[in-house]
């Protein structure tokens, strides 16, 4: 059995106007077994309306775009099986896989603006 080692980053931001956001991502690092589902929490602060992303930096790579909200349908549909979900009520924008590929292994940043 392969295991998916999968390191969390947060990304923060800070506008120019001194208005804060931030993003928390609680777990370092995740290790989920092939084939087992996967959930990265992502936890934001921002006083707008927020556009919210996922990218991922596979090893020897730059960083892509993996999914982005900005408004309607809360469940985002992203690449190779990725989804997220915006939930305001509790300023969430959770990365979810149904079933992990060692070839998932990567650093994953959730972002705010």
């Amino acid at each position: 059995m392969l295991l998916a080692l999968l390191p969390v980053l947060g990304i923060h931001f800070v506008l120019r106007d001194a208005q804060a956001q931030s993003v928390t991502q609680p777990d370092a690092r995740v290790t989920v077994s092939e084939g087992a589902s996967l959930q990265l929490r992502c936890k934001y602060s921002y006083s707008g309306t927020p556009y919210l992303f996922w990218y991922v930096q596979y090893p020897r790579q730059g960083l892509q775009l993996l999914l982005k909200y900005y408004s309607g349908d809360p469940v985002v549909q992203g690449v190779n099986g990725f989804e997220a979900e915006f939930i305001k009520s509790n300023s969430s924008f959770h990365l979810r896989k149904a079933s992990v590929h060692w070839s998932d292994s990567a650093v994953y940043f959730c972002a705010v603006s």
